[in-house]
């Protein structure tokens, strides 16, 4: 181990080789192992020694079925490193990520947009250098200009992934809705092909989990536009074209499908993570 680098994690767990030089291997087994996770490597020890350096990774996956055996295992991370794809189960899966999401990412210097929106409205941003710092809970980015972002993992309600022109090159740009002040914002993030990919990778299972399916009128969903394009609960019998004792039943409605949260007892409501989610997906229909 070099001077510089440093032990993240050392855990008990599994692996599963399920590809080996683009040749899946359909009677591949689980094996027991030690995880030693540290920031430039990941080993497996067991009766053989595997390691894989974090920089090699091409991409992660969250699922990899390529027999019974690794579809009966309902946590691990795929590791695709050139025509090879090694499976990784840790007895407690959940820290293991974000400890995976910590030796990859604390301290990684990105471009960053903040905010590119503001309440839907596109803001004219430049785009800066940031240094990320992961946690169980937030996402935070230190800005140049001394600004501390937090993206909380909880409150990301969309996300989406372009190609875009970045400081003179075409680069993976990760656009994350999340909220400030209870307004929502996005955040444009580009970085190194191996930073971008465990990035969006952390972000979009925050986003998953985080992910509204739910059977609204369309009033319903016109109200919940209003609120996420800034306007107060007040005027929304006005804006909408609803009566008072309508908007209070959709109000009630919402708040039971905790779509949004009540801000001051039936006078002030704001959109939750989910709420910005069903508005996201309604833009996305217009």
């Amino acid at each position: 181990m070099s001077d510089t680098e440093k032990k993240i994690a050392d855990t008990r767990g599994q692996y599963l080789q399920a590809v080996s030089q683009g040749q899946r291997l359909t009677d591949a087994e689980w094996r027991n192992c030690r995880i030693v996770l540290t920031t430039e490597r990941i080993a497996l020890v067991g009766d053989s020694k595997r390691q894989i350096a974090l920089s090699e990774i091409d991409r992660l996956t969250d699922r990899f079925d390529v027999n019974q055996q690794s579809a009966g295992v309902s946590e691990y991370v795929g590791f695709h490193v050139d025509d090879d794809v090694l499976l990784v189960t840790a007895s407690n899966h959940a820290a293991f990520e974000t400890d995976l999401y910590r030796a990859a990412l604390d301290g990684a210097v990105v471009l960053a947009q903040h905010p590119a929106l503001k309440g839907g409205v596109v803001q004219d941003t430049e785009w800066t250098k940031g240094r990320l710092k992961v946690s169980d809970e937030t996402v935070r980015l230190a800005l140049a200009d001394g600004q501390a972002v937090d993206i909380d993992r909880a409150d990301i309600g969309d996300l989406s992934v372009e190609e875009k022109q970045v400081s003179g090159a075409e680069r993976t740009v990760i656009q994350v809705e999340h909220s400030e002040d209870d307004i929502s914002v996005e955040t444009h993030l580009a970085g190194e092909e191996f930073q971008a990919t465990v990035l969006r990778t952390m972000l979009e299972d925050s986003a998953e989990a985080n992910r509204a399916d739910l059977d609204l009128s369309a009033t319903e969903k016109r109200v919940i536009m209003a609120l996420h394009s800034g306007v107060s609960p007040f005027d929304i019998p006005n804006f909408v074209g609803i009566d008072v004792e309508k908007t209070e039943a959709i109000f009630d409605r919402l708040v039971e499908l905790d779509v949004i949260s009540v801000l001051r007892e039936r006078t002030e409501v704001a959109l939750t993570t989910k709420g910005r989610r069903v508005a996201g997906d309604r833009m996305g229909e217009q």
